[in-house]
């Protein structure tokens, strides 16, 4: 018989007893589950996280070292003072078109530090080692040159960024969701590249002035800083661009359509390498070969890459328009919801709304709100169940009210926050939801529409008002006029 390993006297714990809907009270947040799934040593994020940045930072110490032995100390310093000018400026108009759907920061970092440092180490390695090859076989330097800088050149530079483009396309799938997002990541590893690329050619020109005893201004760094900087800022990602408007091709495309995922990210790469093998060109057409090639090419594709990235932009806004009227008339939107998250002015005017409204305290009753009830705090049994200490299957809110004594500043961030928040998922669920329609998602569709929605009723609270308030305030959905009460009195009949 089985004896029992109970101690006598002890209490044998009562089972729990099986729910439809158990709600888990005892369980703690998630940052203090005693037991998580083990994941293998060389899966976690931080490892490969760790991985990433080691590497990169030390193709960057390489490149750095590289460029300050051709350039002096001197001519380095100067070339990084010059060389960053432009480097915020493209940062913001790529930021900027990235403003409807906006990725994480992190993506945009490691493509800008991958072009900086790893494409850049690649280039100025096998750039030089192909001409120096080049040159000993042929026994002619000076078509080496020539050469190297119109057919290598290309090829080596554009594949060494188009990596970075690549690399976010594989591993990070689900921000790269069209042509936008392939055009913000393609200029970002471009911008990087050229600042690496100018601190050489800068800090190289600062050295030949210095050679040439240039007293004043410096001759030659003034022209090379005319050219790079103020005249052609935008051809490395002029290039590059092409490249991620293939891979953004791909990324939009249905998983059954193997043709237009693999033949669009191979086009484009090679329109960049002729585009930039053209540019390089330039100097055989003639004293003006530069300005022919300047001003009857580059400028005519600078516009109407530019046209398409804005165009690209306005159509996600008009996507957005289309595909959130079926969560609004199911009852997840208000009507108002959808023309105002379809206006950029209309989503800047519902974060300043709620800042302002908020400021005075949350739960205060306003004109425009009415009283609201922590609206961090989603009360159990909501559209999705309970789960641990009443928050839902996904953990605790994300949001805490802010103490009383908070200050006005901390509670307006905090709902501006809040609706910036609600905006991004909405978004979201209008894209996934465009791409459900043709085909491009995979059968986690279900679970990912209901994890967004589960966010955006969490912060439903503070972001409905706010969206009406600026739908009506913008024009975006008719306000009737007010009806006046003149108390049986007829203006009309006197």
């Amino acid at each position: 018989m089985y004896e029992s390993s109970v101690p006598p006297g002890a209490v044998h714990p009562v089972v729990p007893v099986y729910e439809e809907q158990p709600r888990f009270d005892a369980v703690p947040p998630r940052a203090h589950w005693r037991y998580a799934p083990r994941r293998d040593f060389w899966r976690s994020k931080a490892l490969r996280a760790s991985a990433v940045i080691i590497v990169l930072a030390i193709c960057g110490l390489l490149i750095l070292s590289l460029v300050r032995e051709q350039t002096g100390t001197e001519g380095f310093l100067v070339g990084i003072g010059l060389a960053v000018l432009p480097v915020p400026l493209l940062m913001a108009a790529f930021r900027w078109l990235d403003r409807v759907d906006p990725g994480p920061w992190r993506n945009l970092i490691f493509a800008f530090a991958w072009g900086a440092c790893a494409a850049a180490l690649v280039a100025i390695i096998a750039n030089s080692f192909a001409t120096h090859w080049i040159a000993t076989a042929t026994a002619d330097p000076t078509s080496a040159d020539n050469l190297g800088a119109r057919v290598v050149a290309p090829i080596v530079e554009e594949s060494a960024k188009a990596a970075a483009i690549m690399l976010i396309f594989l591993f990070r799938r689900r921000h790269f969701t069209g042509i936008v997002d392939g055009v913000v990541f393609a200029g970002f590893t471009a911008t990087g590249f050229a600042f690496t690329e100018n601190i050489l050619y800068l800090g190289s020109a600062f050295g030949e002035d210095k050679t040439l005893g240039f007293t004043g201004v410096p001759a030659v760094t003034a022209a090379t800083f005319f050219v790079r900087v103020v005249l052609s800022p935008f051809a490395h990602p002029l290039f590059t661009v092409l490249t991620g408007i293939g891979f953004g091709v791909a990324a939009a495309a249905a998983e059954r359509q193997r043709l237009r995922r693999t033949l669009p990210p191979l086009l484009g790469l090679l329109c960049a390498m002729g585009m930039h093998a053209l540019w390089n060109s330039s100097s055989a057409f003639g004293t003006y070969g530069f300005y022919l090639v300047y001003g009857a090419f580059m400028l005519p594709v600078f516009g109407v890459l530019t046209w398409l990235a804005v165009w690209t932009r306005q159509r996600e806004l008009r996507t957005i328009s289309a595909e959130l009227p079926a969560y609004a008339a199911a009852g997840w939107l208000s009507p108002a919801e959808p023309p105002a998250l379809s206006s950029m002015r209309a989503r800047a005017m519902a974060r300043s709304f709620a800042a302002r409204t908020f400021a005075g305290g949350f739960g205060a009753t306003s004109p425009h709100l009415g009283p609201h009830p922590a609206p961090w705090s989603p009360a159990p049994g909501g559209p999705y169940g309970s789960g641990p200490n009443g928050s839902g299957p996904y953990g605790q809110a994300p949001y805490h009210r802010p103490p009383a004594h908070a200050d006005a500043k901390s509670r307006a961030r905090a709902a501006s926050r809040a609706v910036s928040e609600y905006e991004a998922f909405a978004t979201t669920l209008a894209f996934l939801r465009h791409r459900a329609q043709r085909g491009a998602v995979g059968p986690d569709f279900e679970a990912r529409e209901q994890e967004l929605l589960h966010h955006l009723w969490q912060r439903k609270e503070i972001a409905g008002p706010a969206l009406l308030y600026a739908a009506q305030a913008t024009g975006r959905v008719r306000v009737p006029p007010p009806h006046l009460h003149y108390g049986g009195y007829n203006p009309y009949q006197h």
